[in-house]
């Protein structure tokens, strides 16, 4: 047999292989249908200027075999359908609502006859997720949740799924994501304001009338930090500005006098973001729990329950190891830790004993990657192999025009956090070898 030269005829090889017996022993699959987030995505975003920079999935886009073998721009759903037979997967709706001066607001499409429902930004339930418009974000990315692409594939075929389809789901990622955020969020804005009552209030301490060179102080500071393009340095500038023009207060103008101050209310800051992490962290873990019983019961009761013979879970993925994550503090990557298995350990409890449901476990697959990655053929398993771009570095930008110098085709991740056509060619094999244990392919 001559050598294989394409990944993805190796990982369809692979796939094949990890069956046993003849192809004739499984099910015969009518179609694919997927629900989810950006990890099974093929082309949500596909539009507009994301489709003229080349970009549409979160990986490394574009068929560039001719560049390497491994860039192939394919998703794992996608090698999936090659090995059960089916149609490559199509988007079931397409479109941005973003700024139209960046090409980011296309009007949504619905395509009869797709059923990749998953979405970029989707949550299990909840409808705005992470770089929706809502959000500030410019990509305005439509992150229809899990629930609603159930209800949408259901509306187009009579309430019911065949049973002879196989059905995939995959969320949580962007659930943390979105929690993590309003975390961080309320975190900065308590951190914001304990540096501010104290910078002010140190600096109005010597004046002749504290109470008035306090309003003064806080009136600069609060007029600084509203005027668009203001640093930090700008800010305590004005502030020490206007405590020096305050009656008995010109020494504080003194970097020896005020440095210590401003260095005080750093320090304040921080213990106060930190304060509120640690007390609001439980409600986080608690809400990833919540929505991972909120997805198991999605499976159960909208999907088996309607008729679904073969549906395909999967946990969320280890993203403590993403290169977004493996920087953070310890107690921020103790927190990751936690909401990751309170959603993983909720969702395997809903659906225990669950018929005709395979749950397939890429925590540990994603992580034994991380701490093995020789073992996958990974050379890269802590940066990101995409360069620069438009929406900084995200792999929905990513092709080989902006990559990373370098052979960056074995890398793990694409950008911060989404997988390389390479991983998602394993993660591929992995769900297949499942499925295959379980008599499904």
């Amino acid at each position: 047999m001559r050598p294989l030269n394409h990944v993805l005829a190796l990982a369809v090889a692979m796939l094949v292989a990890a069956c046993g017996g003849s192809s004739d022993e499984r099910p015969r699959y009518s179609a694919q249908v997927v629900f989810g987030d950006s990890l099974a995505d093929v082309g949500t975003d596909r539009v507009g200027a994301v489709a003229a920079a080349g970009g549409g999935r979160f990986t490394i886009n574009g068929d560039s075999t001719a560049v390497n073998p491994a860039l192939t721009g394919k998703v794992w759903s996608e090698l999936i359908a090659v090995q059960l037979g089916l149609p490559a997967p199509c988007a079931a709706q397409t479109g941005l609502d973003g700024d139209p001066a960046l090409g980011f607001s296309v009007p949504v499409a619905n395509h009869p006859g797709c059923f990749g429902y998953a979405q970029p930004g989707a949550r299990v339930t909840e409808p705005i997720g992470p770089r929706h418009k809502l959000t500030g974000s410019p990509l305005g990315q439509l992150t229809v949740p899990v629930v609603t692409q159930i209800a949408n594939h259901l509306a187009l075929s009579g309430g019911r799924f065949s049973g002879t389809e196989v059905v995939f789901v995959t969320a949580g990622g962007n659930d943390a994501i979105f929690l993590l955020d309003q975390l961080a969020a309320g975190a900065t804005a308590a951190g914001a304001a304990a540096f501010g009552n104290t910078l002010v209030g140190a600096l109005a301490a010597g004046a002749t009338n504290p109470a008035a060179a306090a309003a003064a102080i806080g009136a600069a500071l609060q007029a600084e930090l509203a005027r668009p393009g203001h640093t930090d340095a700008s800010v305590v500038q004005a502030a020490v500005g206007a405590a020096a023009r305050q009656p008995g207060n010109a020494a504080v103008a003194d970097a020896a006098v005020y440095g210590p101050i401003v260095a005080r209310a750093q320090a304040d800051a921080q213990a106060a973001g930190a304060a509120h992490a640690a007390a609001n962290g439980p409600a986080v873990v608690a809400a990833m729990a919540r929505a991972g019983a909120e997805l198991a019961e999605l499976v159960r009761n909208r999907i088996v329950a309607n008729g679904a013979n073969f549906v395909v879970v999967n946990n969320m993925p280890d993203i403590s190891i993403t290169p977004i994550a493996r920087p953070q503090p310890p107690p921020t990557q103790a927190l990751i830790g936690a909401m990751v298995d309170g959603f993983n350990s909720a969702l395997k409890n809903g659906l225990a004993g669950a018929p005709k449901v395979l749950q397939v476990d890429l925590f540990a697959f994603t992580h034994d990657q991380a701490t093995n990655p020789a073992l996958y053929g990974l050379t890269n398993v802590v940066t990101g192999a995409c360069g620069p771009n438009l929406l900084g570095g995200s792999s929905l930008l990513c092709n080989t025009s902006n990559l990373k110098p370098g052979d960056v085709s074995h890398y793990m991740f694409a950008d911060d956090a989404h997988p390389t056509p390479y991983e998602h060619a394993l993660v591929a094999k992995f769900i297949a070898q499942r499925m295959a244990t379980n008599g499904w392919l």
